[in-house]
């Protein structure tokens, strides 16, 4: 029997739905009182868009969502949320409609209560032997929406949200690490073996993705030669290193048109670019509209607040 089919899983999803639709009113993200958790509402179907997440877990309560990377789809919908250890441009599409908005809850990656985590369950089960995924989409099971509908009853009251919030995020990881996929997820947010040398090549592009960054030293940084370091930052993220650089710096230049009202010249020179020139033409091959017209696309379509530091970002939703 698919979880869809279940009458108490039917019957805890229309809970998540109702509530959900309470918090989140109006189409755009809500933010909620507690710290790294947003809400989404979505009215309309978004076509496939290039997008960037930060680490994080979406759970879809109502419509669909796809991500496309590296040749592999993960669908999060109702009967699956998706975790992201490290950050991965990849394209996403959505169903949703005035009917029957998407629905979500977004849940900024905190690595200090991850990390905390992981010492906990190591030390009741030794680490598994799991190939390491920057991106898992797993069932949604009556555990998960259990800690989901008290978390969502909890955010609907201001004094249970500060009280009761932080250990019911904490409870959402526990089942995000100990579920269908957890043992991914945990090899990856542990950054072990050849995933964590990837890894801190990514938190180095991150931190650093304006100034001038080349294969041999972030190989050289990672203790791996440069043919070693192609293949296994392929494998995590889906793309080259130069493009997953290039990739970066595109998507924090439309976040600052969008959020910030650059022009594009100005973020083009704020995110790395030497030459305007190559930001418009990159820019265009990646998102299919030059960059006022994107931003244009995206203000027109999405209502999305300046996101609080530290936020889950999503260029598009």
């Amino acid at each position: 029997m698919r979880s869809g089919d279940d009458p108490v899983q039917q019957d805890a999803q229309a809970r998540m739905v109702g509530l959900l639709q309470a918090l989140a009113p109006e189409e755009g993200y809500t933010l909620t009182a507690v710290p790294g958790v947003r809400l989404l509402r979505s009215n309309r179907p978004l076509a496939r868009t290039p997008v960037l997440y930060d680490p994080g877990i979406v759970i879809v309560c109502q419509g669909v969502k796809r991500g496309y990377l590296g040749g592999q789809v993960y669908q999060y919908d109702a009967q699956h949320y998706l975790a992201v250890s490290v950050p991965v441009p990849f394209t996403m599409e959505t169903d949703a409609s005035a009917d029957a908005p998407l629905l979500a809850i977004y849940l900024h990656l905190d690595l200090q209560l991850a990390a905390d985590l992981l010492l906990a369950l190591d030390a009741h089960e030794a680490p598994g032997q799991t190939h390491a995924r920057s991106m898992v989409a797993s069932p949604m099971d009556p555990p998960m929406q259990a800690t989901v509908i008290r978390l969502l009853h909890a955010l609907g009251d201001t004094r249970e949200a500060a009280v009761l919030g932080p250990a019911l995020v904490r409870e959402v990881y526990f089942r995000v690490l100990t579920g269908a996929q957890g043992a991914a997820m945990r090899e990856a947010l542990a950054m072990r073996g050849r995933f964590g040398s990837i890894g801190r090549a990514l938190r180095q592009i991150h931190a650093a993705y304006a100034t001038a960054l080349d294969v041999a030293h972030l190989a050289a940084e990672a203790g791996m030669s440069v043919a070693t370091f192609h293949d296994h930052f392929r494998d995590v993220t889906g793309t080259s290193p130069m493009q997953y650089v290039k990739s970066t710096r595109l998507h924090q230049a439309r976040l600052l048109m969008l959020r910030q009202g650059m022009t594009a010249e100005a973020a083009s020179l704020a995110v790395g670019y030497a030459s305007p020139s190559q930001f418009n033409r990159e820019f265009k091959r990646l998102f299919g509209l030059p960059p006022a017209a994107e931003v244009a696309r995206m203000r027109r379509s999405f209502a999305v607040p300046p996101a609080p530091a530290g936020a889950l970002y999503v260029s598009s939703h």
